[in-house]
């Protein structure tokens, strides 16, 4: 296979590039770039300028609004988007919910939803995991049940990012109790304005509101509303789960966040000269970087054999990537030291300049540090993936 991006794709990221630079405001590039947190309406707002573009739906065919994008194309932009500091575009309704909507969703579906996707009119949350159901997720006990055109929904969702903004969650549902596990589960979406909804906080460690819980008390949802038949769908997840952990990889952020960690290690000193100058902090910082470009080049690998399905090497790059994510936060960590200890949330929500401490490139890191010990857990755990190795690439 030939690994060597082409002289399109050469130009490709040079019209990107040049794009992202023209377009992208200063003010949220500021906050990527220095771990502060994003508000709601800096996400929309990327959101919208990308989409005005038409290059929201990178992944998406040209028939949904998609760009058409060849695999590398995609790979190009979402590395160019990583190294100049864009917030993320959401995944939960570009990248989740609208490849099952395209697959296994009827028209009307498709023609109402997936425009009002990719230009953020509809803010999307996931509603998989449940008290006692995680990566047992097949074990799930929210339960609806058909009544003339509707469903009625009873039960709870738990670690549902970003809920308290969304207008429309996708969730997995018991239709038929006395089915095996994995053969009685539904896919439906469902209103947040829905009556009967409660979206409680999750406020985690450092005081942030990322998560939180959804609550269903006979929720009415229109039988419209389902994805496909009726106790297919764990097909669908699973489906769904293939594009959530091949996007989870996130190379071209661990390159730039590799950038920060030796900037770091540069001004932080140890026994008179900068850490970065440490034998074995040094040697620590190359391997890392050597496991980034080791999953750099299996990325393109699996890029250049692609088949627009995930298939289980998606676990391999979700196993990888969340590990070399987890290890950049740690040596982070360890760079500054004490500095990472104070608490300073006024900082942190971009409300003050500069931190308590002076230190502006620590005072979000342990922040960070502690946020990232979910990357091994979220989209299947990491001893989940290894499983689905085992089986479906290894055949044991």
């Amino acid at each position: 296979m030939d690994l060597n991006y082409s002289a399109e794709d050469l130009a490709f990221r040079d019209q990107v590039r040049s794009y992202l630079e023209a377009n992208l405001p200063s003010d949220l590039q500021h906050k990527v770039l220095n771990h502060k947190r994003m508000s709601k309406e800096d996400y929309v707002r990327w959101h919208k300028i990308l989409a005005k573009q038409g290059w929201v739906g990178t992944g998406w065919p040209p028939q949904y609004g998609g760009t058409g994008w060849t695999p590398a194309q995609r790979h190009i932009f979402e590395e160019e988007c990583a190294r100049i500091g864009t917030p993320a575009i959401l995944p939960f309704g570009v990248n989740m919910v609208a490849p099952v909507i395209m697959a296994f969703g009827n028209q009307a579906q498709k023609d109402y939803y997936l425009p009002r996707i990719l230009n953020c009119d509809d803010w999307w949350c996931q509603g998989y995991s449940e008290p006692g159901s995680g990566s047992d997720l097949a074990s799930l006990k929210t339960r609806a049940e058909r009544d003339g055109d509707h469903y009625i929904v009873n039960g709870q969702k738990t670690w549902t990012t970003l809920a308290q903004h969304a207008d429309m969650i996708f969730c997995l549902v018991r239709t038929d109790p006395n089915a095996r596990k994995q053969e009685g589960i539904s896919f439906l979406l469902i209103d947040m304005k829905t009556p009967g909804i409660t979206v409680r906080p999750i406020i985690m460690l450092d005081e942030d509101h990322e998560v939180n819980e959804v609550f269903f008390d006979n929720v009415k949802v229109p039988v419209q509303n389902l994805i496909g038949e009726e106790n297919k769908g764990w097909t669908y997840a699973k489906y769904l789960l293939g594009h959530e952990r091949t996007n989870i990889a996130a190379v071209g952020r661990a390159k730039r966040e590799l950038q920060f960690l030796k900037r770091v290690a540069a001004n932080h000193q140890k026994n008179g000269q900068p850490l970065i100058h440490d034998p074995i902090y040094a040697s620590k910082v190359a391997t890392l970087e050597i496991e980034i470009m080791a999953l750099e080049i299996t990325v393109l690998r699996v890029i250049s054999q692609d088949s627009g399905r995930p298939g289980p090497e998606a676990s391999l790059l979700k196993i990888k990537g969340t590990e070399i994510q987890q290890r950049l936060t740690e040596l982070m960590v360890e760079a500054v030291g004490p500095y990472a200890q104070p608490f300073d949330p006024a900082f942190l929500e971009g409300e003050t300049e500069h931190s308590i401490m002076s230190d502006d490139d620590a005072a979000a890191l342990a922040s960070y540090y502690f946020n990232f010990r979910k990357t091994s857990i979220y989209g299947g755990s990491n001893e989940i993936q290894k499983n689905i190795i085992t089986q479906m690439i290894l055949g044991l």
